[in-house]
């Protein structure tokens, strides 16, 4: 009866090594995964810090502005300045001829109604 109790321990302790070999073996393949990750996110965020410096090198308003001169023929110059309400012309008075005022007209082109069959929605 000894000789059955050994021998069933033993093959316990050897199914247990095999057990926490198994167990060893999987955290050494997650723990080269997680270095292999963080290698990737520190190299992302490398590049993410070459583009935001980048971004901001093409999109700054220096630049912004000197393309619009360029390119575009817009210039930063305000057409009208104004220092005070004082300056506005009251509610129905036109302004001077003379002043850099004017009066701001808008018109809407009238939209274009074209009919459009309704589709049948009863097939709720």
């Amino acid at each position: 009866m000894i000789r059955i109790f050994n021998f069933l321990c033993v093959a316990l302790m050897g199914l247990s090594i095999l057990g926490v070999y198994h167990v060893s073996e999987r955290t050494r393949i997650a723990h080269m995964q997680l270095d292999q990750v963080n290698r990737q996110i520190s190299d992302n965020r490398a590049e993410i810090g070459v583009l935001q410096a980048e971004w901001e090198r093409v999109a700054g308003p220096a630049r912004v502005q000197q393309l619009a001169e360029a390119k575009l023929g817009m210039s930063d110059a305000a057409s009208a300045q104004l220092s005070s309400f004082d300056m506005l012309p009251r509610k129905d008075e036109a302004p001077l001829g003379d002043s850099p005022l004017r009066n701001a007209n808008a018109q809407i082109p009238a939209a274009t109604v074209t009919a459009q069959p309704v589709s049948d929605r009863s097939g709720f």
